[in-house]
Parts: structure tokens; C-alpha cells; sequence
């Protein structure tokens, strides 16, 4: 029964949620480039809800898992950093796994991912995800065909268990234009601070363009089912982008305003018999 009341919420429940949907509207629908005044603004705004929703995911327990995919430079990490910087990360956990080891290999596929998701008022959300196999892993040759195939069949039930579960599924995929993503790569080649972001397979995956794009399609083709849909953002816009998938997410879980006390701050003790001691601390050079 509360699974069955979890799902109908997810589908159709709409209270405390237009709000959050509307924040950043008026901002995000113009043509011209969003300022970063009115950026912020949107993104303030949407941190609180933010907030309201991770105390609700607290509070009743709801278990949350959010995927993220694209091409490389489509704003994966950037999203997912304006969706997590206002909340605790105790609750919102980011899951980036590395290559799989040698035993993790050995092992059925997605079981290295089914560990990681959500237990009781927990939102988990993957920085890449089981996708890799439909993705990155058949274009650079690191699994076969049938893998790929099996994967593709496989996977649509797997995710139709895990929502059966109570967990509330929801798959993001940014899209970003062949120009914007040379121009992004290129900046992680300049930038001092993004060179890290740039690896040998990044520069591999760069050249397979098209190949990437037949592995989407035969993806959405295959995974894009009622249970567990796949929602499209454009992500040439940056900002625009960020505001979206967060309002976008915020209408798709239910929530409402969790049970608080009314907070005050206690008096301070005196200080009685403390003496400020002399001990002779090492301070930071103020260099700024």
C-alpha cells in the first residue's frame, strides 16, 4: 500500500511542488544570456526548496535516485554541483564510481551500482551511472556487442525492481552541440583550474562524435520505458541548464514542508573563572 501511495505521489501528486517549478521561469525562458545576477537569483530560490525537499526525504523516509548522463563537457558535474552545494551531504550522497577492478569485473554487471543506491530518506545521485555500458564502454571497444545487447535488454527490468522497490527513479540526460562541447574541451586544455576535467579517453571519445550519437539513440530506443523515462536537458546554456534539471527534479518528487520547531538561539554561559589564555597559536599569513 505505501509503495503503491509512493508511486501515484511521484506521478501525479502536485502539492508543494509548482512553486519550485516556477522559480525560475521568468529568468530562464529568455533568449538572451542569463546575467549572473539573475542566476543566482533563481538558484537561491531553488536551493531553498532544496532544502525543503531533503527535510521531507528525511522526514518520510522517501528514498531518491537521480542519474546523470552525457557526452563528455555537457555539464554533468556542474549540475549535479548547483543541485548539492546547499544541502547536506549526508543526505544528497554523489556517486562518481572509477573503472571497475579486476573482481568487479567478475561480477554481474550493474551490481557494483545496486549497492549505491538509496536506503531511507537518502537522494543518491550518479555522476555517470550503469549507463557506461550502453555509452562509453561500446564505443571504446571495452565490452562486445552482445554485451551491449544483453545490457539494453536487461536493464529496463532491472530499473522496473528498483522503483517496485519505493525508490524514486529519475534518469537526466544533458545534451550539449558538437560546437559547445569542442569549445569546453578546448577551455579544460587552457584553463589552469580544468585540466584535471581533461583525460586521454576524453580525447578519444572526442573524435567518435557519431558514434556516440547511434549508442544514445539505441539507448533512449531501449531504456526510455514509463517506469524509469529519460528527461532531456539542453545544456549549451550552462546556467539555463542548472536551473532547469533542478526545477525539473523538484517537480517530480513530492514534498511538502517538514515538521520544525521554532529555532532560537540559547543563552551563552558565563564566563565564571576562564582566563583568555596566552598560548602562542600559529596563525595563517594573511596573504589576502
Amino acid at each position: 500500500m505505501a509503495k503503491a501511495k509512493a508511486a501515484q505521489g511521484v506521478r501525479g501528486k502536485a502539492a508543494g511542488r509548482k512553486a519550485a517549478t516556477d522559480v525560475a521561469r521568468n529568468e530562464a525562458t529568455l533568449d538572451e544570456p542569463l546575467s549572473g545576477k539573475a542566476y543566482a537569483d533563481a538558484l537561491k530560490k531553488l536551493h531553498v526548496e532544496l532544502v525543503r525537499l531533503q527535510e521531507w526525504v528525511k522526514h518520510k523516509g522517501l528514498k531518491v535516485c537521480v542519474v546523470f548522463e552525457g557526452r563528455d563537457g555537457a555539464g554533468k558535474g556542474g549540475a549535479i554541483k548547483a543541485l548539492t552545494e546547499r544541502v547536506s551531504p549526508r543526505v544528497f550522497r554523489v556517486v562518481a564510481l572509477p573503472a571497475p577492478t579486476e573482481r568487479e569485473k567478475s561480477q554481474m554487471y550493474v551490481q557494483r551500482y545496486i549497492r549505491h543506491l538509496p536506503a531511507a530518506g537518502e537522494v543518491v545521485i550518479f555522476d555517470r551511472s550503469w549507463y557506461n555500458r550502453a555509452g562509453v564502454e561500446r564505443v571504446m571497444g571495452f565490452c562486445t556487442e552482445d554485451q551491449v545487447k544483453r545490457f539494453l535488454a536487461g536493464v529496463p527490468l532491472v530499473e522496473k525492481t528498483i522503483v517496485e522497490s519505493g525508490i524514486i527513479l529519475l534518469k537526466y540526460w544533458l545534451e550539449v552541440s558538437p560546437e559547445e562541447q569542442t569549445r569546453r574541451l578546448q577551455e579544460r586544455i587552457d584553463d589552469g583550474r580544468k585540466t584535471w576535467k581533461l583525460t586521454s579517453m576524453d580525447l578519444k571519445s572526442y573524435s567518435r562524435w557519431f558514434d556516440y550519437s547511434r549508442a544514445r539513440d539505441d539507448m533512449f530506443k531501449a531504456t526510455d520505458s514509463s517506469w524509469a523515462p529519460w528527461f532531456v536537458v539542453p545544456s549549451d546554456d550552462k546556467k539555463r541548464a542548472r536551473l532547469n534539471v533542478i526545477s525539473d527534479l523538484l517537480s517530480r518528487i513530492p514534498y511538502e514542508s517538514a515538521p520544525r520547531e521554532k529555532v532560537k538561539l540559547p543563552k551563552r554561559q558565563k564566563q565564571g573563572d576562564y582566563v583568555e589564555t596566552s598560548y602562542p597559536f600559529k596563525y595563517v599569513k594573511s596573504a589576502y
